[in-house]
């Protein structure tokens, strides 16, 4: 049986984007979520879904909004106004300007956020947008801080948690991008025993704030339709697909 495992990134970036995820999770498939703990409608999100038996992640952000940690600790991170750096100058850097001690500061407190929010650790650190080698070894030196899971590769090079390595599915930056079809192609390859599909998923609806700050506008609210339409469940059980949790790992 071939594994997939739905995970709804950005809880917290809007109060649009909270709606679309809590409709993905309530009325369809997703029970694992990735929040960004810095923005203004973090904890909205979360009380959105207090009640659910969704798995939180910490998606975190270091180029959208503004810092947990004093903007004057974390220079290498924020602009003269104090939010942090466009995602654009980390892709278009020559070099990789992220001082590794200021990252694991602002890593560390949206950890902790989350943390006061949820009541609980969660389940993994993860990152949101930006290529960075120190935000990276960041992020992994404050999961192994607290005991909990983040992204590693294994000998293959293959993205890997718990015993699974993942094959990573994300289509919404493509123009022709339909979320079912996505879903099928990935599902339809060849997956070794050890392999599963982690499918990331943008739910939300359209609000000025996402048509102002986001390259994925309409893309979100054709994942919400896609995560709470009844053929998902209907394909994946008639195709031998299993849908997992990190809880499963």
């Amino acid at each position: 049986m071939k594994k997939l495992l739905i995970r709804a990134d950005d809880l917290g970036y809007c109060e649009a984007v909270n709606y679309g995820i809590n409709r993905a999770v309530r009325d369809g498939v997703v029970r694992c979520v990735g929040v960004m703990t810095n923005m203004e409608w973090a904890e909205h999100g979360v009380r959105l879904l207090d009640g659910t038996d969704v798995i939180f992640t910490v998606h975190t952000n270091i180029c959208q909004g503004r810092p947990l940690t004093d903007p004057a600790l974390v220079p290498s991170l924020v602009d003269e106004n104090g939010n942090f750096k466009d995602k654009s100058l980390y892709r278009q850097a020559a070099e990789d300007f992220v001082v590794l001690e200021e990252a694991i500061l602002e890593v560390e407190a949206q950890y902790q956020r989350l943390v006061r929010l949820t009541g609980r650790k969660p389940y993994m650190v993860e990152i949101h947008a930006v290529p960075s080698a120190n935000f990276f070894r960041a992020v992994a030196i404050v999961a192994q801080k607290h005991g909990v899971a983040s992204l590693g590769f294994d000998s293959k090079g293959r993205m890997k948690l718990g015993k699974l390595a993942f094959r990573h599915s994300m289509d919404s930056d493509r123009p022709d991008y339909v979320p079912f079809e996505s879903m099928k192609k990935a599902m339809e390859q060849e997956l070794a025993q050890d392999e599963a599909v982690l499918m990331v998923l943008h739910p939300g609806y359209v609000d000025d704030y996402v048509l102002n700050t986001s390259y994925i506008t309409v893309q979100r609210a054709r994942e919400v339709a896609f995560a709470t339409d009844p053929r998902v469940s209907v394909w994946c059980a008639a195709h031998d697909v299993q849908l997992i949790t990190y809880a499963d790992l």
